[in-house]
């Protein structure tokens, strides 16, 4: 489960008064889609979703357009509401932003003050031991949300709210993509190590060196992640079978 998602919004759908039913329903779809309830592709019944969390079409109407705009449903004229299937090619521009905005991050937090520098490490430190622990299982799921919270730790130390809600937004979307490869191996002690590395830097005050190995590391996983799939290694790579 990605960090930020919380497992259940029923009750919160009861106790929440002063928050929109929209906002809750989308929370709800939203965490159904990410843990992989509903799969790419599925459809997403309104009807279903109202009679599920007792509310009317208005609010979950409005929570598939947000989710829409977000780029994780798509509507279809005359058929409905489905989860979106990342295309391939879509997989390889996300990563490319996805290691702009972790190599930002990096910098940003390895030039705070030590005191706060110190506090963040610790929390990595500690997903560290964690991913090292469902490493060590061979329990790839768990590693892939130990791995992803090592990274929101880093995003959220950074303060920065835009860096943070454009990074969810990119992240969702690869999460999306990765639902049907989880299964696979992700090379973990190859990628602990990078994380190590990465933590170390942020310690040391290093900015430089902290967005390099990040940057790096977001590639590596890119490529870990390519070598079992379909996603193409450049952009020049799709696009050479036009080429006469």
């Amino acid at each position: 489960m990605l960090p930020w998602i919380t497992t259940d919004t029923s009750a919160r759908l009861q106790t929440m008064r002063d928050t929109s039913l929209a906002k809750l329903v989308r929370e709800d779809l939203l965490g159904r889609i990410l843990r992989g309830d509903l799969a790419p592709g599925d459809r997403i019944n309104e009807p279903d979703v109202c009679a599920r969390l007792q509310v009317s079409r208005v609010p979950v109407r409005e929570a598939l357009r947000e989710l829409e705009s977000s780029g994780l449903v798509t509507s279809r004229k005359h058929s409905g509401t489905f989860v979106r299937e990342i295309q391939d090619t879509e997989v390889l521009d996300l990563y490319e932003m996805r290691s702009l905005l972790d190599g930002f991050a990096g910098a940003k937090v390895a030039a705070l003050p030590a005191a706060q520098r110190k506090h963040l490490t610790m929390g990595l430190s500690t997903s560290i031991a964690a991913m090292q622990a469902t490493a060590t299982r061979q329990d790839v799921t768990a590693y892939y949300a130990e791995n992803l919270q090592f990274h929101w730790r880093i995003i959220e130390a950074a303060c920065n709210q835009p860096l943070a809600s454009t990074y969810r937004d990119v992240v969702q979307k690869l999460h999306l993509a990765r639902l049907k490869s989880l299964s696979q191996g992700l090379s973990m002690q190859s990628s602990i190590t990078e994380h190590t590395s990465i933590a170390q830097a942020i310690a040391q005050g290093d900015a430089d060196q902290a967005r390099q190995l990040l940057t790096q590391h977001v590639s590596s996983a890119f490529k870990r992640l390519q070598k079992s799939t379909s996603v193409p290694a450049t952009r020049s790579q799709e696009s050479s079978g036009d080429k006469p």
